[in-house]
């Protein structure tokens, strides 16, 4: 047995007392400052004894694991770090080592008094290479690699005693200890903390304890997107780091850009656990022109390029590329696979890291690929990573992982659904692979390891165990999660549809939006409030929910017990109670808006008003399926969609009306006759000034949508920036601002008031707001018409949106109105051809005629779009890789230029 000898402590652990009473760890209970923490550290090393034993450490970001850590570095003891929430890796871990003292969930427990173990005087601290879960290879490292890591990261990042770091990361996470590690060498604060980025409660304690450093391997960045990180008020934030993967060099320019306005650094950073945790990092002032590279050593650090057999050192300009090779004092001894392995000593002077990487002329690292990462596929040799920059260039976020005799790729459907069809032309342009040799799993979330990284063996685990995929279009769906993601799939013709999928995050829009609701209420026999924003998954579970306590009611004794829908008794009874539907009040007014503008134009009635109620409908669909927790791009891509479904077939149609009608002109199909036409109402010139108005005023704000401040404001002011833009389109709808003129209450200029207050109605949820929008209403609507009754329908159609949720109808009505409000676009445009050769004799069937005229025209296009959709995702995809190579050529021949930084890099 050796005895602890006092040169094999860590040196920062022996200097906590001196930090005296500043906070050293913050927790929920309480605050541990460095005088306290040092104390306990002291007392748990006395417990630990004078011999040096092996400690195996559960890792939790919580105080006692740090402190049994913090005690076992202080008395050189070496020691073990494992998930603490991994009860098989623990037991895994402690079968093939055979610790002395074992610190989990139960508390210190000595296993034996000394040790049974040969340890190396310089053995310190043992981690597990990858974070998969009970492997035995560990790496080696001394002291002196804690110690020098742990300062050259407080170097580079500038930390202060004041710093107050989040415990983002596991502890037993090399990223996640080096943090620790880092900030107590500082003599700063830890803001002890197990939640996740998307808990609410995390921002809580983020603001309360000023927390300055956040730290985030790719996939939290994900999650940082998915809560609108970029919106949020963070005044204590001091810096950002990154690590744990490649970051997509697009999402570095944004988020460096997004510290640089809201006065925060990124650091990009590069390591691996072999090196303790840091090789390089990327300083913040050349994020923005380097985002690609991993920037430059560590303090105390170098690297150099070896030749690779397989791709010999090239010159290409000033550019040299070989696998990256790293010297510094942070290297591991070695690896460690049996406990006889804990006697070595170094047996590592160089680290040879596996990256491919090249130095530019500019003196920067940049990592291209592994080289354990290719694969041969179809007698091709595939590099891996290369084939994730080209997804990612393409829009495409895979993980990719080899098949053995395929490509798999894992694709996350949380931001889009995904397109089977582009993925296989992507790897056939680029790598030239047959359809055959791609293997794709559509998953809700890639699989990933305890330490975030893609898990490369779960996802071709995946693809060997995939579940059956959801049912063709067209097949029958029940209440069950399959049948609702065969029904959402269907109607939204998406060939995959995950359980956590919603008819918004699938990009449903006010066009499909009342065909789902009502299949839906056929499934499930009502439709649940938030329909539309709720798992299928929830659906399901909420279904069947529902069905087991109405079918225990239904069997339960006694003669009073009420009878659920599945009883007998339900079943006598749910003819009558099937008689009665939900129907959403904006799919009613959106029915009853077109019968009436088809009734009043074929003389049948008069109820002027129905095209304004309609506008005010769609600014209201428009605030409820677009404008959702989406990033920005995802925001502004489905609004390009939706009115390229309104503009498209718009086109087409009057193109087709004005080659054999006389009196359009060529502006007509291409819907400028508001810019370019008669200022007048002229007939039939004017006849589509509700298309053109809708049109431009969704490109209008796809445009808005489409700048970082707008979209910042929408998330933090969602009532008050409609409401704003109410205000400014009562400038023209009181001619205080005049554009154009002429018929003005048809100018989409004029009439974009009503959007915007049927977009703030869907955002006014207070009861407040609600009544604030209503005196909206009845404040500026009556007047604009010079018409009592037409102001009073349309000041009526917009009230109703504020204070009707619902209404209960036949269920003969809610299908009616259903088909009616799916069909409205296609019944405005057609019924102007039908009407006019009926309307003096027999205006009740030119009206009849006129939507069904309509309703047929919907179906024809409906059917039309299924058969060209797959041509259409192919030339998108065909100009997408086009604009993705112009876009690379360019950054090729035009490379900006680096200023030189103090940490040059050595070769």
């Amino acid at each position: 047995m050796r005895p602890v000898q006092a040169d094999l402590s860590v040196p920062f652990v022996a200097r906590l007392a001196s930090h005296g009473d500043r906070a050293a760890l913050v927790t929920p209970a309480g605050t541990v400052t460095y005088s306290e923490l040092a104390a306990r550290v002291a007392d748990v090393a006395d417990r630990l004894g004078p011999t040096r034993r092996l400690v195996l450490v559960a890792g939790a970001n919580e105080v006692d694991p740090i402190v049994t850590y913090l005690a076992a570095l202080s008395a050189g003891h070496p020691v073990i770090l494992v998930p603490g929430d991994n009860p098989g890796n623990l037991a895994a871990v402690r079968d093939a080592y055979d610790p002395d003292v074992v610190h989990d969930a139960a508390g210190l427990v000595e296993r034996r008094d000394g040790t049974a173990h040969e340890l190396h005087p310089s053995l310190a601290l043992l981690l597990s290479t990858s974070g998969s879960t009970g492997s035995p290879k560990l790496v080696r490292l001394s002291a002196e690699n804690v110690e020098a890591n742990a300062a050259a990261i407080a170097s580079y990042l500038g930390i202060r005693p004041e710093d107050v770091a989040a415990t983002t990361l596991p502890m037993h996470y090399c990223y996640g200890l080096s943090v620790i590690n880092s900030h107590l060498l500082a003599g700063a604060s830890l803001l002890l903390t197990s939640l996740s980025v998307v808990d609410a409660c995390f921002w809580e304690q983020f603001r309360t304890h000023r927390a300055t450093t956040l730290a985030g391997v790719p996939y939290t960045f994900d999650m940082l997107d998915r809560v609108g990180f970029a919106d949020m008020d963070l005044p204590s934030l001091r810096y950002v780091t990154q690590a744990g993967g490649r970051l997509a060099p697009g999402r570095v320019r944004r988020y460096a850009e997004l510290g640089r306005r809201r006065g925060w650094d990124l650091f990009v950073m590069y390591g691996q656990t072999e090196a303790t945790a840091r090789m390089a990092y990327l300083p913040p002032d050349l994020a923005l022109r380097s985002p690609s590279a991993i920037g430059v050593p560590v303090p105390g650090g170098s690297f150099s390029l070896e030749p690779l057999p397989e791709m010999p050192l090239a010159r290409d300009g000033a550019v040299d590329v070989g696998e990256l090779v790293y010297d510094g004092p942070n290297v591991m001894l070695g690896y460690a696979e049996t406990p006889a392995d804990l006697a070595l000593g170094r047996v590592v002077a160089s680290l040879r890291t596996g990256d491919v990487a090249r130095r530019t002329a500019d003196g920067l690292y940049e990592v291209i690929g592994r080289r354990s990462r290719f694969a041969k596929v179809f007698g091709l040799r595939i590099d891996l990573d290369e084939v994730e920059r080209v997804y990612a260039d393409e829009g495409v976020v895979a993980c990719c992982a080899d098949g053995d005799d395929r490509l798999v790729l894992a694709v996350s459907t949380q931001a889009a659904p995904v397109d089977p069809d582009r993925v296989a032309a992507i790897a056939k342009a680029h790598f030239g692979l047959p359809r055959g040799a791609v293997e794709l799993c559509a998953v809700p979330e890639v699989p990933r390891l305890p330490n975030g990284k893609p898990d490369h063996r779960g996802i071709v685990a995946l693809a060997a165990h995939r579940p059956p995929t959801a049912a063709s279009p067209g097949s029958s769906a029940g209440a069950d999660a399959a049948g609702l993601r065969a029904l959402y799939g269907g109607v939204l013709n998406r060939s995959e549809v995950a359980d956590d999928d919603t008819f918004v995050t699938l990009e449903g829009d006010s066009l499909s939006y009342v065909e789902m609701s009502l299949r839906l209420e056929e499934a499930l026999g009502h439709l649940p409030a938030g329909w539309h924003v709720t798992p299928i998954g929830e659906l399901a579970r909420a279904a069947a929910d529902a069905r087991a306590a109405a079918d225990a009611r239904a069997a339960g004794p006694g003669p009073g017990r009420r009878t659920g829908l599945l009883g007998p008794v339900g079943r006598r009874l749910s003819g009558r109670a099937g008689r009665l539907r939900s129907l959403e009040a904006n799919v009613a007014l959106r029915a009853l808006a077109i019968v009436m503008i088809v009734g009043s134009h074929a003389n049948l009635f008069v109820l002027l008003g129905g095209a304004h109620v309609l506008l005010g409908v769609a600014g209201f669909n428009f605030g409820r399926f677009h404008l959702t927790t989406a990033p920005r791009r995802d925001r502004v891509r489905h609004l390009r969609t939706s009115v390229a479904r309104v503009a498209v077939p718009s086109a087409v149609w009057i193109g087709l009306v004005a080659a054999f009608t006389p009196g359009y002109s060529w502006t007509n199909p291409l819907l400028l006759n508001g810019v370019l036409g008669p200022r007048a109402w002229t007939e039939p010139a004017w006849h589509y000034w509700f298309i053109e108005a809708l049109v431009y005023t969704l490109l209008a704000l796809t445009l808005m949508m489409a700048l970082p401040l707008v979209d910042r404001a929408e998330r933090r002011w969602p009532f008050w920036l409609p409401m704003m833009l109410a205000g400014l389109g009562l400038l023209t709808r009181y001619e205080v601002v005049t554009v154009m003129g002429g018929d003005v209450i048809h100018r989409a200029n004029v009439a974009f008031w009503l959007f915007a207050l049927g977009w703030a109605t869907v955002k006014a949820t207070a009861p407040w707001q609600r009544v604030l929008v209503s005196a909206s209403v009845l404040v500026t609507v009556p007047g604009f018409f010079d018409d009592p009754a037409r102001d009073a329908l349309v000041a009526a159609g917009l009230l109703a949106l504020v204070w009707v949720r619902a209404l209960r109808v036949p269920a003969w009505a809610a299908r009616a109105a259903g088909v009616l409000a799916s069909a409205s676009l296609y019944i405005y445009l057609a019924h102007w051809q039908i009407y006019p050769h009926l309307e003096d004799r027999f205006p009740l069937l030119a009206t009849v005629l006129a939507l069904l005229g309509g309703i047929v025209l919907w179906q024809v296009a409906e059917r039309a779009t299924d058969r060209l959709a797959p041509y259409l995702g192919r030339a998108r995809g065909l100009l997408r890789r086009r604009a993705g190579a112009v876009r690379r050529a360019a950054r090729r021949r035009t490379p900006g230029p680096i200023e030189p930084v103090r940490n040059r890099v050595t070769g």
